[in-house]
């Protein structure tokens, strides 16, 4: 893929001022991941300094070439940056961030962090060989991460947006109204949530916000990195271990709850390990609830963006699933027996 304009020399003069006068940039590559950032992949080697001859250093790039924040919710490239720095601190898997882009270096927002090595892609990790050992590990190791994640000082974590019980419930209401329809599953799922909605917020605490299966780096020795840091806020911190649980996110092995590795009293004992506080169960499973109608509202909206002219094939994918995620919802609201479905 060919680089933008100018873009592969302002990267190398921006990492020789990090590096040295003789970094060069080498193997430069635009990634598929990255949906609403860009993602590139590349090495900085230097041939002097204090280590002649060391190897190379190998790099990624995560930027919004326009510096504005494309969603609503999305925190800046700068407030990424921050908070993974904060959480590698408390000791959670993530990359080391090596430079944050000034203005004045002419590459928009963003910032440059170690590359992890490992896979994010659901369907190897959850079925390939090499992932076999993985996987039984996942859940208690994730559970840990995001334990870490939500011992930072919020008063150290900058301006965030702040997530209530109220607010989700009254921002995913708001969404629904806007693209359209009524749909019976969905209207059941809103009696149920304001009618089992916990009676206060606790104490803010730092959450991800999206910690699943796709944003996470995995290694034959299980956990290796926390990605995607856009959703940071201030909120509950049974919101991450809610949204690992989620049906999308366990892709096709809906019989093991926590991200398709295990149950969730595994991913339970990993935050309790950490955290030593007991995991608030009804509201997990409360804002687990949330998570999957506030996942399927939005597919429901880029489904609705798709068919008013934005011609997007992934909108088109993504929308398709609000159906499955109404199948989710009836299997955790509609008890079998004793218990749920899901």
């Amino acid at each position: 893929m060919t680089t933008p304009d100018g873009f592969h020399d302002a990267l190398a003069a921006s990492m020789r001022r990090r590096f040295g006068p003789d970094a060069r940039v080498v193997g430069l590559e635009r990634l598929s991941g990255g949906a609403s950032q860009e993602l590139w992949a590349f090495d900085v080697q230097t041939t002097g300094g204090e280590a002649p001859g060391e190897a190379p250093r190998e790099l990624i790039l995560r930027r919004n070439p326009g510096g504005t924040v494309k969603r609503e919710n999305a925190a800046a490239m700068e407030t990424e940056a921050r908070l993974i720095e904060l959480a590698r601190e408390a000791g959670a898997p993530v990359p080391a961030v090596a430079h944050v882009f000034t203005p004045e270096e002419g590459l928009g927002s963003g910032y440059v962090m170690a590359r992890v090595p490992g896979e994010t892609l659901a369907r190897r990790i959850l079925r390939d060989d090499l992932y076999a050992d993985a996987r039984p590990r996942m859940a208690f190791q994730l559970g840990a991460a995001a334990a870490r994640i939500h011992t930072i000082d919020p008063a150290r974590a900058g301006a965030l947006r702040r997530t209530t019980v109220d607010l989700s419930l009254d921002g995913s209401y708001a969404l629904y109204q806007a693209n359209g329809g009524r749909r019976a599953v969905v209207d059941w799922a809103f009696r149920w949530l304001r009618a089992h909605r916990p009676p206060t917020d606790p104490t803010p605490t730092v959450v991800h916000g999206d910690m699943r299966l796709g944003n996470v780096m995995v290694g034959p020795d299980g956990l290796r990195a926390v990605l995607d840091w856009e959703a940071v806020h201030l909120g509950d911190p049974m919101e991450d271990l809610a949204w690992i649980c989620v049906p999308s996110w366990r892709f096709g092995v809906i019989d093991k709850p926590a991200g398709g590795f295990g149950p969730r009293e595994e991913l339970w004992a990993g935050w309790e390990s950490v955290s030593g506080r007991p995991v608030d169960r009804e509201r997990a499973r409360w804002w687990e609830v949330m998570g999957t109608l506030r996942w399927g509202l939005s597919c429901a909206m880029m489904g609705r963006e798709f068919q008013t002219g934005e011609r997007n094939v992934e909108k088109a994918a993504i929308g398709r699933r609000a159906s499955e995620t109404e199948i989710d919802l009836l299997g955790m609201l509609a008890p079998f027996g004793d218990r749920p479905l899901v």
